[in-house]
């Protein structure tokens, strides 16, 4: 067992995490980066962005993540391709429990571990994940420009990305599990007053099909009823809008979340409950979950934690 320490701890990676780094290693406060699970986080499932400032011919996730890491690397970062699995914020310094069990005493923590997509659990979504199946219709709409398009889910965010892809798409399907739409009512309206918009009620969704590409979905209405039956519908997006988990169970005991297991921080910066712990990126957003926003929200809590040092020297 081997114990590390460090003056900051990055937990998770990602746009936030690596940012986060980036700009604690430019204050020389040599940060230590534990990847997590999926080293970059959501975007390395991403086959190309377009709306990140910077890249006006777009860029490929899994390619501007590995810029990302090289940037921080480049100052000094150190990066671990493994995963913190149990914390103690208890005490001074914070103790932090790897994989492998060797122990990371740190004076500041950053979590930066984000927010997963909740998924349908279809072997089809797999997939064409990339290929036609997306979890976020700001990041991919712009590539089904006046195409067939579908949204699971009955909320306002399955709403919302159904009237935002209905400016892109030719049609949107709405497909909804229950007889109603759980939003709000004016989401409700604005939903059943666009023309582009079609709602499918008792609907779930059974498999994708395609060939390299999505080329459609299989649906069941009324499952399991005896007025149940199947059809395809021809669409080459498949937008899941059914919710994200966020990846902070293990900080439970001693962060403040909110009812969704959201990190809750002190106003707009990047504090959370327990002094020397910061949040930055999904994990702490349950609003915009952009990737723009996450390394921004990464350099305010570097900052936050070049702050904090200070003041405790």
């Amino acid at each position: 067992m081997e114990t590390t320490k460090t003056k900051v701890l990055v937990i998770g990676s990602g746009p936030a995490g690596y940012t986060a780094a980036l700009y604690a290693s430019r204050a020389n406060l040599n940060p230590v980066v534990f990847e997590g699970h999926q080293p970059g986080g959501q975007l390395t499932q991403t086959t190309e962005i377009e709306n990140f400032p910077g890249y006006p011919e777009g860029v490929a996730g899994p390619e501007m993540m590995k810029q990302f890491r090289e940037q921080a690397v480049r100052f000094g970062a150190e990066i671990k391709p493994r995963t913190i699995e149990r914390v103690d914020f208890s005490q001074k310094p914070f103790i932090c429990v790897d994989d492998k069990g060797d122990i990371v005493e740190a004076e500041t923590v950053i979590i930066s571990t984000g927010a997963s997509a909740r998924y349908l659990g279809l072997p089809d979504e797999e997939k064409y994940r990339g290929m036609g199946v997306s979890a976020c219709a700001t990041c991919d709409g712009f590539f089904y420009k006046g195409r067939n398009v579908a949204v699971v889910g009955g909320g306002d965010t399955a709403c919302e990305e159904a009237l935002y892809l209905s400016g892109i798409a030719h049609k949107v399907y709405l497909i909804v599990r229950r007889d109603v739409l759980r939003a709000s009512s004016v989401m409700q309206k604005r939903v059943r007053e666009n023309p582009k918009i079609e709602i499918l009620f008792n609907c779930n969704t059974e498999g994708l099909f395609g060939s390299d590409l999505l080329e459609g979905a299989r649906i069941v209405r009324f499952k399991g009823t005896d007025k149940e039956e199947r059809f395809d519908i021809d669409v080459e997006g498949f937008f899941l809008a059914i919710g994200h988990t966020p990846n902070t169970s293990i900080f439970k005991d001693y962060i403040d979340l909110d009812s969704e297991g959201y990190i809750k921080v002190d106003g707009n910066t990047s504090m959370t409950n327990v002094a020397g712990v910061f949040a930055a990126g999904d994990c702490a957003d349950p609003r915009y979950r952009q990737a723009v926003v996450a390394a921004g929200s990464g350099c305010k809590a570097a900052m936050d934690a070049e702050k904090f040092l200070m003041l405790e020297e």
